[in-house]
């Protein structure tokens, strides 16, 4: 994770530290996992070209590579995705990009296969599960693992909503987590860490600000990220990720939400009161 290639590593360390050093403070843990499949819109089985070949990871599908044919749905997965229909599933890739393209998203990319469902690669680096099973227990506070990403028609890089709701007959696909956004609304304060800054953390924090500008602006001022304990997408000479992270968490900061470090006493966060 990040340019250092270290990131995501140093990031875990610190916030295992951060937990076990506020398990008073700390009321509950929502860690979200990432749960895929293999037949999925952002795997590279799901496409193919003429000449018979698959994406490679991080592979980029624009709008314009859709509409002239570049890559087209793969028709082996017509059957497991959608009963055999063929031109449905295209009509869908097609309007997916679009939808990207509309709503100013990042454009889709072709992920390595990646938390498996069943996998290894699934579960949380051993030490932050290791450091969230310890919480529940000193705490009696049940660990509320968020599934996300389950969905074979779109990314899902925010928890609380996939990147594209509907089809292109304008019928539910999938659907926000609206229950899981008013838990979060709910408490005093909400502290945001982990991976990766640049997807899935800056997303999910997109979209609460979203819920949070439609009900009350100054709810911003009660969400607070912890900017060491998370690092962007970077794979030197393919992708970074780090300005467009950047970026986002000012937006985030310019909204009213608070950047703050995970080895700083949260007693001294703005807007904290522990009395």
């Amino acid at each position: 994770g990040g340019r250092s290639g270290m990131g995501a590593v140093e990031d875990n360390t610190r916030l295992c530290e951060f937990i076990y050093r506020n398990l008073g403070v700390l009321t509950e843990i929502a860690p979200t996992m990432d749960t895929h499949t293999t037949m999925q819109i952002f795997h590279s089985n799901f496409w193919i070209n003429d000449a018979g070949d698959n994406p490679a990871p991080l592979t980029m599908i624009g709008l314009d590579d859709v509409q002239q044919g570049q890559w087209k749905v793969n028709p082996a997965i017509a059957y497991s995705l959608a009963s055999g229909n063929y031109v449905a599933l295209q009509s869908f890739a097609l309007h997916y990009v679009k939808r990207l393209s509309e709503d100013g998203k990042y454009p889709l990319t072709i992920w390595p296969y990646h938390s498996m469902l069943g996998g290894i690669g699934h579960a949380l680096v051993s030490s932050v599960e290791e450091a969230c099973f310890f919480h529940n227990l000193a705490r009696n506070s049940q660990t509320n693992f968020e599934i996300k990403g389950s969905n074979p028609l779109t990314e899902n890089y925010s928890v609380l909503r996939p990147e594209v709701l509907d089809g292109p007959d304008g019928r539910p696909i999938a659907q926000k987590n609206a229950r899981f956004i008013q838990k979060l609304l709910d408490f005093d304060a909400v502290i945001i860490a982990g991976q990766a800054k640049s997807h899935c953390v800056a997303w999910t924090i997109d979209d609460l600000l979203t819920e949070i500008q439609s009900q009350d602006p100054t709810l911003a001022q009660k969400v607070y990220i912890l900017e060491d304990c998370t690092s962007p997408v970077v794979v030197p000479g393919v992708v970074d990720f780090t300005d467009q992270a950047n970026a986002a968490f000012q937006r985030f900061a310019n909204a009213g939400m608070q950047l703050v470090r995970s080895d700083s006493a949260i007693a001294q966060w703005p807007g904290v009161d522990l009395s």
